[in-house]
């Protein structure tokens, strides 16, 4: 499994220099597209917590319960390096089915599963697509913060 050891923001964008410009030129888009989702490192939960373990860049935050009746935060959009691709999640759904699933074939993507996207290389993307999918989400979450608590819970 490939793990990213970094444990700030600035230590994650420097983890792979390779890749680097990838998540920047990302954030800039991020950035443009959905403002008010402010970026922060997620750091993921320590074993024996709630939550997913993964260390990623996130965009807004939210808080959901899990089965145990623990709850844990959660990225509204997650950004995460993985070995070969960098992968972006989102928690958000539309008329209840994963909002990513309306722009298969649209957002210039590697692979695409549901409610995420993987992509090379930045310059791969198409950028208004992946604008445009980030302006919903965050259009989507503004207007109805508990949407991602649903998907994330399964309800």
């Amino acid at each position: 499994m490939f793990r990213v050891t970094a444990d700030t923001l600035q230590a994650y964008l420097d983890f792979d220099p390779a890749r680097k410009r990838d998540l920047t030129e990302l954030h800039k888009l991020v950035v443009s597209a959905a403002p008010a989702l402010k970026r922060y490192f997620h750091r993921g939960t320590p074993a024996g917590e709630a939550g997913m373990r993964m260390k990623l860049i996130g965009y807004g935050k939210f808080r959901y319960a899990v089965k145990s009746g623990k709850s844990t935060e959660w990225p509204v959009i997650g950004v995460a390096l993985q070995k070969n691709y960098i992968s972006v999640y989102v928690a958000v759904t539309r008329q209840g089915a994963p909002v990513v699933s309306r722009y298969a074939g649209k957002l210039g993507e590697l692979r695409m599963c549901g409610n995420n996207f993987s992509f090379e290389r930045f310059d791969d993307l198409k950028h208004e697509a992946v604008s445009t999918l980030f302006a919903e989400v965050a259009g989507i979450f503004s207007a109805d913060p508990e949407n991602p608590v649903r998907y994330m819970q399964g309800s």
